[in-house]
């Protein structure tokens, strides 16, 4: 890219720090999931500083808890039924706030402004308040597999708790435009995290090399993390799904799978791209390159309200992609390719990389999804994969990474040009 050009999309990009969504949507959120409580009571748990508030990555809150309530903070308690809500906040700790820092209070004046809740409480007095809390519930919902859960479960033992997680997905799946501007967002930046580590491309390097350049983009736009570990296999590491130890010195001639994304004001994107360290594929590369890539055009082509992202079925997308590889007999033996894709077609994005989501569910207009084929060849030490952000649309989809190159003659024009 020509630095007058990336100054500009950067000067875009990095010029405004990301907002989160409004109060009003959060509460707009919870008006929708009231209908799932009929007369029972919702009891969600945030997490704790101690829970989730590692040396390493600082704390994070729980999605489903934020989704709803958007609080950021540790030790937080939400209490909702059909009629009512309230916060649960812990009181100030000096000694605690001279570790981490300071924290909203109960007793703080603007507590209410700042939640977005009427009322708001101390979470120290949350067990005291149970009982009058519940007393008119004929339910109690929480997300029972949470490790929370064992708590509710102790101080309520004669109560049985009802799953909320389906409901929650549901709403989760779908997402507003709020959030899909933060998605948008966070996958431009992603993009150009993309194209910085193509600029620096080259044999001999090391593979945490690239990794450390990409996340540095992302991380000087202001996203807060990693939306996920990232994956920089060179050659054979390719072949591992997950791998990423990125120590591996990348070697002439080789092809080298980054998958890679930011988390930006709590919202994940996912963009992979197989690339060649030299600038050029391979003549047996750039062939099964072509089919990876006939295969997500496939898909993307057939995304629309009704499909689905299950492996079977007859408007399943991992199908399609599956029986477009069958058609190619290109494997080492001759035989069809299908068996060398290993894993699924793709998977919901959104306050978590693999999002909350129902995988047998029709998609829906306002879906933000990945459509990622790949071929893993062990017999050949190449692992190919291919992966777009993806917004379903009213009559099919938008492709929100599309400004990426693919095209195998595009990627290698990209790389001749340094990204």
């Amino acid at each position: 890219m020509h630095r007058l050009a990336w100054l500009g999309l950067a000067a875009a990009l990095w010029g405004q720090p990301f907002a989160g969504v409004p109060h009003s949507e959060y509460r707009s959120r919870r008006d929708a999931l009231r209908e799932s409580l009929k007369s029972g009571m919702l009891i969600l748990f945030g997490n704790t500083e101690r829970e989730h508030g590692e040396l390493r990555s600082g704390f994070s809150q729980e999605p489903n808890f934020f989704y709803l309530t958007g609080w950021e903070e540790p030790g937080a308690i939400l209490v909702m039924s059909p009629g009512e809500e309230a916060l649960f906040v812990p009181r100030r700790d000096a000694e605690r706030e001279r570790w981490t820092g300071p924290k909203a209070a109960p007793e703080d004046p603007n507590i209410r402004e700042v939640t977005g809740f009427d009322r708001v409480f101390a979470t120290e007095e949350f067990e005291a308040r149970l009982p009058e809390l519940i007393r008119n519930a004929s339910r109690i919902y929480t997300l029972t597999e949470a490790p929370a859960a064992g708590r509710l479960k102790a101080l309520l033992p004669l109560r049985e708790l009802t799953d909320i997680a389906a409901p929650l997905a549901r709403l989760r799946m779908k997402k507003s435009p709020a959030e899909l501007e933060l998605i948008r967002r966070a996958t431009a930046v992603t993009l150009e995290a993309h194209r910085a580590a193509w600029r620096r491309l080259a044999a001999g390097l090391f593979e945490y090399q690239l990794a450390a350049t990409a996340a540095g983009v992302y991380f000087e736009a202001g996203c807060r993390r990693h939306a996920y570990a990232p994956i920089v296999a060179s050659g054979p590491n390719a072949l591992t799904l997950h791998y990423n130890a990125n120590r591996r010195r990348i070697e002439p001639g080789e092809l080298v799978l980054m998958d890679l994304g930011g988390e930006c004001a709590s919202y994940a994107a996912d963009i992979t791209r197989t690339v060649p360290a030299g600038g050029k594929f391979g003549e047996r590369q750039r062939e099964l390159y072509e089919i990876v890539l006939g295969a997500q055009r496939a898909v993307i082509a057939a995304v629309k309200p009704g499909m689905t992202l299950a492996r079977s079925g007859p408007n399943s997308l991992h199908q399609i992609a599956v029986d477009y590889f069958n058609q190619h007999a290109k494997g080492p033996g001759g035989e069809p390719l299908g068996k060398y894709f290993t894993h699924g077609i793709g998977h919901h994005v959104g306050l978590e990389v693999h999002d909350a989501a129902e995988a047998a569910r029709p998609l829906e207009p306002g879906m933000v999804i990945t459509v990622e084929p790949g071929l893993y060849i062990p017999e050949e030490g190449i692992g190919i994969r291919i992966e777009d952000m993806v917004l379903v649309t009213e009559d099919g989809a938008e492709v929100l990474s599309a400004a990426l190159p693919k095209e195998p003659a595009e990627v290698e024009r990209a790389l001749s040009k340094g990204g």
